[in-house]
């Protein structure tokens, strides 16, 4: 008798395996949308990045140690003396930008392409969520190697907490665990990154991918309109579709690899609080609210700011609730494209702005000082540069 039919009595006296089979042969014989093509990637590579954020993830908590006086020197010591530690912590580092950015861009084409209509919603919703939720994890895990920068960065970003109107100075002291960031706050951030987000996440990722095998993708039929996939024209799940996700998925962890090796992240200095660097920006999926909130000032300023942060988050979520008009196709949904293509243009102006403000650059040959909201002001060469001349 072979193994494999050993294992198939096995399992047959225990299951019912033809139903486990029927389902698993429908799932891979589902047919997709014709006009599924290389966009419809991301979702998975979503998917593969956070196992491996996963797997990396583990292996670097075998050495971790999350406390101030440790943290940075376990760092040190998975870098320098772990084999391939170097390796898997740069990919884990990687691959949570590179995650972040495969949500982004999943979520724009289920939005142009008008996939959270009907009956969809609640796919978008828990998709939303899950990007929310991997920003969370971004956002926790920066300050885990207890270095100058991430120490002030988490500074800054919890302080604006505090601009909230009645709970702000609560919910900053429940976040940092004290008035300043302290050990306190590495261990709050360690165990939400490593225990709470994780379960949090998958139980999103599982709503999601039933939800989204359920309805299947989305065509470009008006909503009520959708007709049943004829096998001669739609796309097989298995091989073409799965083909191409492999493709990508080679080509994402070639880069992923690559970045590691040739843009490695810095371990930098161990955090001083009695040291304050220059010009501590957080990381660039949150330098467009950073930005933005520079520009609301006065009293009420901070209160404003917050609203207008939250406003694109809060359409975000109610957004397929808000458009109920029946068509996908992106030419006949002009205003839906038209407020995507703003809100994008303002995040990619706003990120900009954010990432050269305080700096110095150069623009067709001549030297400018960008200023803390991103206004440029030539630098004379002639005459020392004097920051203090442009904060005004």
């Amino acid at each position: 008798m072979t193994q494999k039919n050993w294992v198939a009595r096995f399992l047959s006296a225990r299951f019912d395996m033809e139903t486990v089979n029927g389902f698993l042969r429908k799932q891979i014989g589902k047919r997709l949308p014709p006009h599924t093509g290389w966009l419809h990637v991301f979702g998975s590579l979503s998917l593969i990045l956070y196992l491996s954020q996963t797997l990396t993830g583990i292996m670097l908590l075998i050495y971790y140690r999350p406390t101030p006086e440790e943290a940075h020197k376990s760092i040190q010591y998975i870098t320098a003396e772990v084999n391939y530690g170097w390796l898997y912590r740069q990919i884990h580092a990687w691959g949570a930008s590179l995650m972040i950015l495969a949500v982004v861009l999943h979520m724009m084409r289920t939005y142009f392409f008008g996939a959270y209509k009907n009956p969809r919603e609640l796919t978008w919703v828990s998709g939303v969520l899950i990007f929310f939720v991997t920003i969370t994890f971004g956002f926790t895990g920066y300050l885990l190697p207890w270095n100058q920068v991430a120490f002030w960065a988490t500074t800054v970003g919890t302080e604006s907490a505090n601009k909230i109107p009645v709970v702000g100075e609560w919910l900053r002291y429940f976040i940092r665990g004290g008035d300043v960031v302290t050990g306190e706050t590495l261990s709050r951030f360690f165990v939400v990154h490593v225990i709470i987000l994780p379960w949090v996440l998958t139980g999103l990722l599982t709503i999601h991918l039933f939800l989204m095998r359920a309805a299947n993708l989305s065509t470009l039929e008006p909503v009520g309109e959708e007709k049943h996939l004829d096998p001669k024209h739609g796309i097989p799940f298995f091989p073409v579709h799965v083909c191409k996700e492999s493709i990508v998925i080679v080509l994402l962890l070639a880069v992923l690899v690559t970045l590691s090796v040739v843009s490695p992240w810095e371990i930098g200095e161990p955090a001083d609080p009695l040291a304050t660097p220059e010009h501590i920006k957080p990381e660039w999926y949150f330098l467009p609210s950073y930005q933005l909130l520079k520009y609301f000032e006065g009293p009420y300023g901070a209160f404003f700011g917050i609203i207008a942060c939250s406003v694109p988050f809060l359409l975000l979520l109610l957004w397929p609730f808000l458009d109920r008009g029946k068509h996908r196709h992106p030419r006949k949904r002009p205003l839906a494209v038209g407020v995507g293509l703003v809100g994008l243009i303002a995040a990619l102006v706003l990120g900009i702005l954010g990432h050269i403000s305080e700096t110095e650059q150069t623009f067709f040959g001549r030297r400018y000082h960008i200023d803390h909201y991103g206004r440029p002001h030539r630098i004379d060469d002639d005459a020392p540069h004097d920051d203090s001349t442009h904060e005004n």
